[in-house]
């Protein structure tokens, strides 16, 4: 055992709210719910995707920010201090995020979906799928990996200061790694719509979320930044689900008449999640990392900022593209292959603290 090991730390026992660990199901309630409505009521939806201005749709706008705000407010960029502390960790997972995630998950839709699966697929829509898989991949995750690392007992210090980090590269890098991997995908990419969605989604909820967070530290310390974040997060979640309901509403015909699409695009995300997941906690052990960071270090480097991914796919292609379905069906794997690489952390901890020459 390394002496960082010796210093993890002890967390208790920590239960996922039922409302998440369920999350699957309300999305897949979502999806009918859409695709009922969608077919009986298809006026609605035309009149709320008229709804826009400068090219943005103005309730999406809403639902956004809705699921985006609060989740930042957790975000303490005053951590970025502790950074250098473990800096092994940070430096597989900003590896992993940034130089890996995006590129492999363009590899597996140019192979499986434009190659593999392509006779499954509506030949029109295969690189608007796999643009989406794109931007699910370059958004890593931000809110929901705290609830993984706490769930494999996880150093809380590093995940806050690891999604820190990765919040403050993402305003930069987003935008030129989407760019780049669509332009490489023969993909048009709307530039002016795609910065757009970049300060609307990530640098404006940063702004708010970060005054709102020191106004409410000020205020009242970290008791009244709890209460107020137990306070956003039911509206944090109905508005995810009702643009669920919403995405499906338009993409309900186009699902019917191909239900096989959602099952083939589950598969290359299924594989980037344990690809990119393995590879993380393989390099965190062969440097010699403590198990309680190499476990949320894994975890970030296998989930997405779904929120973030969908949002930018409505805005840059619009609702009824291959594009939004196919960060949607990220949003319904989410938490059950989550939960699966969590179980995996935990069991393999004996293993991952003997020494790697045995």
């Amino acid at each position: 055992m390394t002496s960082e090991e010796a210093k993890e730390p002890q967390h208790g026992g920590f239960v996922m709210g039922r409302f998440e660990r369920y999350l699957s199901l309300w999305v897949g309630l979502c999806i009918l719910c859409g695709i009922a409505l969608g077919a009986s009521v298809p006026e609605l939806f035309r009149s709320v995707a008229g709804l826009e201005a400068a090219e943005v749709n103005l309730p999406v706008a809403v639902l956004i920010w809705l699921m985006i705000t609060p989740m930042m407010l957790k975000v303490d960029f005053s951590a970025l201090h502790q950074v250098a502390e473990h800096w092994r960790g940070i430096g597989v997972t900003v590896f992993v995020n940034w130089a890996v995630k995006p590129f492999s998950m363009a590899l597996l839709g140019w192979v499986l979906l434009a190659g593999v699966f392509a006779p499954w697929l509506p030949a029109g829509e295969v690189d608007a799928y796999i643009a989406g898989l794109i931007l699910l991949a370059a958004a890593p995750c931000t809110a929901m990996v705290f609830v993984w690392s706490r769930l494999c007992g996880g150093d809380p210090n590093f995940t806050l200061s690891q999604v820190a980090l990765n919040d403050s590269i993402m305003v930069v890098a987003f935008a030129p790694i989407v760019g780049l991997l669509l332009g490489l995908s023969a993909i048009a990419i709307p530039w002016n719509t795609l910065l757009l969605s970049v300060g609307l989604y990530i640098l404006m909820p940063v702004l708010v979320a970060q005054i709102s967070r020191h106004f409410l530290l000020a205020r009242g310390g970290e008791q009244a930044l709890e209460a107020a974040l137990a306070r956003l997060h039911p509206l944090s979640l109905a508005a995810l689900l009702i643009t669920l309901v919403l995405l499906f509403g338009f993409q309900g015909e186009q699902i019917l008449r191909q239900p096989l699409v959602i099952a083939i695009l589950a598969v290359p995300i299924l594989i980037q999640v344990y690809a990119n997941a393995g590879l993380a906690y393989w390099l965190n052990r062969r440097l010699g990392v403590a198990h309680c960071v190499a476990g949320p270090s894994a975890l970030i480097g296998a989930s997405n900022f779904f929120e973030l991914a969908v949002a930018t796919a409505i805005a840059v292609f619009g609702f009824e593209s291959g594009a939004a379905l196919a960060t949607v069906v990220g949003v319904l794997v989410e938490v059950p292959v989550m939960l699966s690489v969590v179980w995996i952390v935990n069991s393999s901890k004996n293993w991952y603290q003997r020494p790697a020459s045995t």
